[in-house]
């Protein structure tokens, strides 16, 4: 995986032991359920024409059935219908509004035209409650994809509004069999009931709405039969508002085969376990053992005191066959223009705030990896109340971010709330033109950096360069580090660059790339 394993070691240093960071879900209601694996198939639709009703539906997310949570859903379930296409297709759906407030679709990691991408007051008009609108677009890129609503996004996605679009490769890979999992939690109540305290205060300037239930495609517990010498293609999509997952595969050693739809060179993991955040894929091949072992727990580790069995794969049966599969196992790139860093347009953002926040802010001024240059960029006041030198511009910072939390707001891009502030986009770049961003994160918690309408290569972590340099929509950014990304300004509109933490983004983390 393209993640550091810095990130495994930064969790325990600033998540606060993990469970104590978020103990206020663990200590009310249901007790995290351990969820495994749903091998029940989620409703899939092959048809270019598709119809997706929101609307109130009821789901039984916890073990006894006597408990039925009511959801919001796609077409009456969760996740919602499964939309298969085949590369190059072209999609028509459309959305019908049972909702009782204004909603819309975001086809989260699709190349879509501007006005489809379902952000309202950027690219449409929300659609109201018992109105349609109608989504239509090609589909330029195979991989993992996934829609969901860009309105009032911590609830309605909180409450159950997803579903998996996967776009085939015209070649498809040679398999024995696929599963499509989508990672979720949810926060209920001794009943099951949704907890309706969407976007607290805790929530927003910490880590984000963890929940204490835990599903794979709706559903919990389950177990997965597999066969002895079985190769497996395991889609796997984090539709949690907040959650990181850690997932540790018990021994079965994976090939990384794609990230965020994207084809990556095949390869092991390069961390023990597979990091996860909010809105970001990962496409693996798992080739079960022939012999020895017959049990696989998947295990999710990344809270301390919170780790918990996603899900088991049991091995029996018949074997597919005696030896492991030689097929290859390489996908074919998409085609995405490749950026020329020589002639690129080059820009900072710096991601600060949230609780405990300054203490970051500090080290990465006094390590000279956030300069007084880049501070004078964002207007704030060098000279520094703190002093000069190393600390120079500090003074100024906390000002600026304690003006900015006064006003409501909780997280900044480049001192700003770029959502609210009226001063424009943080980036404007010319079609065609390449963007080099150095994103900064000067907060005590990891960031998924969501960007819409691209996908970018993830070049650097603190100047080390990364291996392959995927493809990528999203990234996972631990706290002090600077990650490098690139991308071909192709499309045009104004697209949003967001964590996809939904709380942060609710809280100031969020803002526009102009493309002219």
């Amino acid at each position: 995986m393209t993640c550091k394993s810095s990130f495994l070691s930064s969790r325990r240093g600033f998540l606060l032991g993990g469970a104590a960071a978020v103990g206020i879900v663990a200590t009310r209601g249901w007790p995290l359920v351990p969820a495994r694996a749903y091998a029940g198939e989620i409703p899939a639709s092959g048809s270019s024409d598709v119809v997706l009703r929101a609307g109130a539906a009821r789901a039984n997310l916890v073990s006894n059935p006597a408990y039925p949570t009511d959801v919001w859903a796609y077409n009456g379930t969760v996740p919602g219908s499964e939309i298969r296409m085949r590369q190059g297709q072209r999609l028509r759906a459309r959305l019908v509004n049972n909702l009782s407030q204004e909603t819309t679709i975001h086809w989260h990691g699709i190349r879509v035209p501007n006005a489809m991408d379902g952000v309202p007051g950027l690219t449409q008009t929300a659609v109201k409650p018992g109105d349609s609108f109608d989504y239509v677009f090609d589909l330029p890129d195979a991989g993992t994809y996934w829609y969901h609503p860009h309105a009032n996004t911590t609830e309605q996605l909180g409450r159950g509004l997803y579903g998996p679009l996967i776009v085939e490769e015209a070649e498809p890979l040679r398999v024995d069999r696929e599963l499509v999992w989508m990672l979720d939690d949810w926060r209920l109540d001794e009943t099951a009931a949704i907890d309706n305290g969407f976007n607290a205060m805790h929530d927003v300037g910490h880590a984000g709405r963890i929940g204490n239930v835990v599903t794979i495609n709706g559903k919990v517990p389950d177990d997965v039969t597999v066969r002895p010498g079985e190769r497996i293609r395991l889609r796997l999509l984090n539709a949690a508002n907040g959650r990181i997952f850690a997932l540790d595969f018990a021994g079965l050693a994976p090939t990384v085969i794609a990230l965020d739809g994207h084809p990556v060179t095949p390869h092991a993991l390069d961390t023990p376990m597979l990091l996860l955040g909010p809105g970001m894929r990962c496409d693996l091949v798992i080739d079960v053992p022939v012999s020895g072992k017959t049990s696989f727990p998947v295990m999710d580790r990344f809270y301390d005191g919170m780790e918990n069995t996603l899900a088991t794969l049991v091995v029996a049966g018949a074997a597919v066959r005696d030896r492991v599969a030689d097929w290859d196992m390489a996908l074919k790139p998409n085609p995405l223009p490749e950026p020329d860093l020589d002639q690129a347009i080059r820009q900072n953002l710096i991601y600060s705030g949230g609780m405990m926040g300054d203490m970051i802010l500090q080290q990465m001024i006094k390590s000279r990896h956030i300069t007084p240059e880049m501070l004078g960029h964002m207007g704030v006041d060098v000279s520094g109340a703190t002093g000069s030198g190393d600390m120079a511009g500090m003074g100024g910072m906390a000002n600026m971010m304690r003006s900015m939390f006064g006003a409501g707001n909780v997280w900044a891009v480049n001192g700003r709330d770029p959502d609210r502030d009226g001063d424009g986009p943080l980036v404007t770049v010319d079609r065609g033109q390449t963007c080099h961003l150095t994103l900064m994160n000067a907060t005590a918690w990891l960031h998924p950096i969501h960007l819409h309408g691209h996908a970018f290569r993830l070049l650097a972590r603190n100047d080390v360069a990364v291996p392959y340099q995927p493809w990528i929509d999203t990234v996972l950014i631990a706290p002090g580090e600077r990650v490098e990304i690139a991308f071909v300004a192709d499309n045009p509109g104004d697209w949003l660059i967001h964590c996809h933490i939904l709380e942060h983004k609710v809280g100031g983390m969020s803002g526009v790339i102009r493309v002219l």
